[in-house]
């Protein structure tokens, strides 16, 4: 199974605050939406970032109070890890692992064409997983 797949079944809308967007207005969108990351994207809709609660967090604990007028060009990863949709489920896991990110946005030729979450990639693969035991089941039970 392939990013692509995920993509098809949730969706390609994407969450996205311009670079000028202040915490509260990120963190509102984080929790009205239930999502643990935003894109940042300028105006002609270009990937500048992603602010995950994890930059939330980082910025409270060292800036304080003065977190709140900082936006989101201040408080964005700059430095991304992509897939394309053609990345497998396994290699889409191992760079979330290897690089200790939760969200990958998907670029399709150099295009934004979605993001895929953590939670994403793991019930993809549980999916995935039931449909191969459920396949070696009725296996075993034809051949018995």
């Amino acid at each position: 199974m392939t990013v692509a797949a995920i993509l098809r079944h949730k969706g390609h809308e994407i969450a996205s605050v311009s670079p000028v967007a202040r915490l509260p207005h990120i963190v509102k969108t984080l929790a009205d939406r239930k999502i643990g990351a935003v894109l940042v994207l300028d105006s002609a809709q270009q990937l500048l970032g992603i602010v995950s609660e994890r930059d939330v967090v980082g910025a409270l604990a060292r800036d304080g109070l003065t977190a709140l007028d900082m936006t989101a060009a201040q408080l964005m990863t700059r430095s991304l890890q992509t897939v394309e949709p053609t990345t497998t489920l396994a290699e889409a896991m191992a760079r979330m692992t290897e690089c200790r990110v939760r969200h990958l946005p998907v670029l399709k030729d150099g295009e934004l064409v979605g993001l895929v979450s953590i939670g994403d990639v793991v019930k993809a693969r549980l999916s995935e997983q039931e449909q191969e035991v459920d396949s070696l089941k009725a296996y075993v039970a034809g051949s018995v």
